[in-house]
């Protein structure tokens, strides 16, 4: 029988492999990104298809999060979140060979690949809310959230170090960084496969079963992955846990709704903006260090302060820190928009902007959880990233045009429009409740 304290001592032990996963994750995604840009600038021969290796990888990372939701829904996020960085693993090999090749077609096949370890990133924060308790489940969500952080500020410091290692090799020094991307994942999944056990969402499934009927006897027979009760039972549950029954979910909660309008909008107003402020900071005199020192404030917002976010949605409610995010975003877009020239109100703006993104992520992500039945959320959870990432893909290709023809004022003015429908929704769901 799966009692209090062998339930907390799983809670601890998930949350080690995913805590860790998350730091060698954002350790791999961080290092390559930080020159994808440059690697196809040279092989391509051209700056106009610079921004299409970071295109690629969201591309990427939407289209392969239904793939791997319905292997964690059939499976469990182990086998869902190993077999995601492996993807990755192999992605970051392709854009080697693209490299060594000169072949820019087969690089961004590789980014597309490599966008699988954002896929990874995004669901063990899902992973962490499995067997979270219900009043702890923002928190449980933003701990993984905030890993993320030591890595996303190692990766940039080693990318020089990783691309001159491959130099003896004949091979792009922006090449290496993916060949260390490659090796990070492969540990990454090792880590998972090996700490991640008994796996969060078919335990979470077994105990839901179990006080279904009554007794915890169920959940002790499936707290491994190797019961066979408990594959006969995923097989006869697959069917509920089905994109099209996750959608019913869905349609079936205006909570569910709220949830996926703040994920994706949140997640929509941050990349637009931030694509091109550094554009915008460049055009108005700003060097190479003073980008960085903003971007690096905005990826403090985003993940450093999550904990408290997490806190916050547990203690005052979902809806509040959605709202709360909503009002961030919309303070940041104004003080970037209106910027003009003016860098420290530009870094107070993307620093608004990534805490706004983190309130909208966390709050979004827990009340998701909380609104969608036990055995459809690993569907919807997926379909989630999906849309986020779609969305987010159009924005990021639409800023550029945008600023291109009106400015980057207006680029923030659209997005702050992208708010509106967000905070509607969910000042009048709330007041439903």
């Amino acid at each position: 029988m799966l009692g209090g304290t062998d339930l907390r001592a799983v809670r601890r032990r998930v949350r080690l492999a995913l805590v860790l996963s998350q730091i060698l994750g954002g350790l791999g995604v961080s290092t390559a990104v930080a020159l994808a840009a440059v690697l196809a600038e040279e092989i391509g021969g051209s700056e106009a298809v610079a921004g299409l290796a970071s295109t690629s990888s969201v591309v990427g990372t939407a289209l392969l999060s239904l793939p791997f939701a319905a292997l964690m829904a059939r499976r469990g996020r182990r086998v869902g979140l190993t077999s995601a960085y492996a993807v990755a693993a192999v992605g970051g090999l392709v854009v080697v060979a693209g490299a060594a090749m000169r072949n820019f077609p087969l690089l961004l096949v590789g980014m597309a690949a490599f966008g699988a370890s954002n896929t990874a990133n995004l669901q063990a924060r899902f992973a962490a809310a499995d067997l979270a308790e219900p009043l702890h489940r923002a928190r449980a969500i933003s701990t993984v959230v905030w890993a993320t952080t030591i890595g996303a500020v190692l990766g940039p410091n080693i990318a020089a170090p990783a691309g001159q290692s491959v130099a003896g090799l004949g091979l792009p020094e922006a090449a290496g960084p993916f060949l260390w991307g490659t090796g990070v994942f492969l540990a990454a999944g090792v880590l998972l496969h090996l700490l991640l056990r008994p796996d969060p969402l078919l335990t979470a499934r077994a105990l839901a079963r179990a006080e279904e009927n009554g007794t915890a006897d169920a959940a002790a027979d499936n707290t491994t992955d190797d019961a066979p009760e408990a594959r006969t039972r995923e097989a006869e549950d697959g069917d509920g846990r089905s994109l099209r029954a996750g959608l019913a979910a869905v349609a079936a909660s205006a909570h569910a709704r709220v949830a996926l309008a703040a994920i994706a909008g949140s997640h929509t107003v941050m990349v637009s903006v931030m694509v091109m402020t550094p554009v915008d900071l460049g055009g108005h005199g700003a060097g190479v260090e003073l980008i960085g020192l903003v971007i690096s404030g905005h990826i403090a917002g985003m993940y450093a302060f999550s904990p408290v976010v997490g806190w916050l949605a547990d203690r005052i409610g979902r809806f509040s820190v959605i709202l709360s995010g909503v009002a961030l975003l919309g303070c940041a877009t104004a003080l970037a928009g209106t910027a003009n020239g003016n860098h420290a109100q530009s870094a107070a703006g993307l620093f608004l902007l990534g805490l706004g993104w983190s309130a909208g992520l966390v709050a979004g992500s827990a009340l998701l959880t909380d609104s969608i039945p036990q055995h459809a959320r690993a569907a919807v959870q997926g379909f989630s990233d999906m849309i986020m990432n779609s969305a987010a893909g159009v924005g990021a290709a639409l800023s550029g045009l945008v600023v291109a023809q009106a400015g980057y004022g207006w680029l923030n003015l659209l997005a702050a429009a992208l708010l509106v429908p967000v905070a509607v929704l969910t000042v009048a769901v709330a007041a439903r409740r």
